[in-house]
């Protein structure tokens, strides 16, 4: 189902707004970081802009900037079946944003707002299992691992690896 776009979201250091066609450099040159091309895989700039700008494999994609210049990006996926209604969220930053504080305060801009306009009241993402620096921020916001994907994405290297399902529970990220 197509999700309605996201606003432009500002934070204390962080603004979120919806990619455009100037930022696929600055995503491409992201994507290939050496604390980034493990996990995201290999990015050139014809996928770049077919997947992220163009955003055809997630419904939403917003661009992190900080101080004017694009610190990362963020995905946004809705599931609005009523029965499972919830949010998946994914995030990636440049080597420089990474460890700042700038990841949490995106994901907790877009959490909050999908919470008190859209009425999500859950949210999941699923880092790779051996991802233990994304794993320990996503729990640093609140997300609990649910259990493990097993075999569940392919790695830069063809190999076939883990991932971790983790939520977060709206009442329980309002508590924090």
């Amino acid at each position: 189902m197509a999700t309605a776009p996201l606003p432009v979201m500002r934070g204390e250091r962080v603004v979120l707004r919806p990619v455009c066609g100037t930022d696929a450099e600055a995503l491409h040159t992201m994507l290939r970081e050496p604390t980034v091309e493990p996990w995201w895989g290999s990015w050139d700039l014809a996928r770049v802009r077919a997947d992220l700008i163009a955003e055809q494999e997630w419904e939403v994609v917003m661009a992190i900037e900080v101080g004017g210049e694009v610190a990362g990006v963020l995905l946004v996926g809705e599931e609005d079946d009523p029965d499972y209604r919830h949010a998946s969220v994914d995030i990636s930053l440049r080597a420089a944003n990474q460890g700042s504080g700038i990841g949490p305060e995106a994901l907790r801009l877009v959490i909050t707002h999908l919470i008190e306009e859209r009425g999500h009241h859950r949210f999941t993402v699923d880092p790779a299992a051996a991802n233990a620096r994304a794993i320990g921020a996503y729990a640093r916001l609140g997300f609990e691992p649910v259990g493990i994907m097993r075999r569940y994405e392919r790695a830069p290297d063809g190999t076939w690896r883990d991932g971790l399902l983790m939520d977060l529970l709206a009442d329980e990220f309002l508590a924090r």
